[in-house]
């Protein structure tokens, strides 16, 4: 991301997850989040507190609600990628799992529902004309074909 990006990320007004840009890093939502956080803090601080601090208003609030859910999605999103990451870099399915303290079958499904997101994604990409973001036909077979590996079997390391 540029440094005009950032800048504009830092002017930029959250009050709902919609309002973060996609790919906005994770770093730059923490870090306006713990701004406003901040100032809900002070709400806390005794009335007779002697160094000058930021009172909280109602956009920190809704800030800090809408960052919170904009960081649990972007975090909830990448489980799918990273699982793949994981079982291409030869991982098992029994280890990944582990890693999220769920089952082998739920961490496949998890894959398959991120597969399918990233499939629709590069095809209505390409229906618009634009360039395309997702998996295509190729890289999303590639990713089921990793959920028929067992439980205890790597996939061929893609190091």
């Amino acid at each position: 991301m540029s440094t005009d990006a950032y800048k504009h990320w830092q002017d930029l007004e959250v009050c709902r997850p919609g309002d973060v840009p996609p790919a906005t890093p994770l770093m730059w939502l923490a870090e306006k989040h713990q701004v406003h956080a901040d100032r809900l803090t002070n709400r806390l601080l005794p009335a007779d507190f002697t160094r000058e601090a930021d009172p909280a208003t109602t956009d920190d609030a809704l800030a800090v609600l809408a960052l919170r859910e904009a960081i649990r999605r972007e975090m909830e999103y990448g489980r799918g990628a990273h699982v793949r990451d994981a079982l291409q870099l030869g991982a098992t399915w029994n280890e990944a799992a582990a890693a999220l303290d769920i089952t082998p079958d739920e961490a496949r499904e998890l894959l398959r529902a991120w597969a399918e997101g990233q499939r629709h994604l590069y095809t209505a990409s390409e229906e618009r004309g634009e360039q395309p973001l997702g998996l295509s036909a190729e890289q999303h077979a590639a990713v089921l074909a990793l959920t028929e590996l067992g439980d205890d079997e790597p996939a061929e390391a893609d190091r």
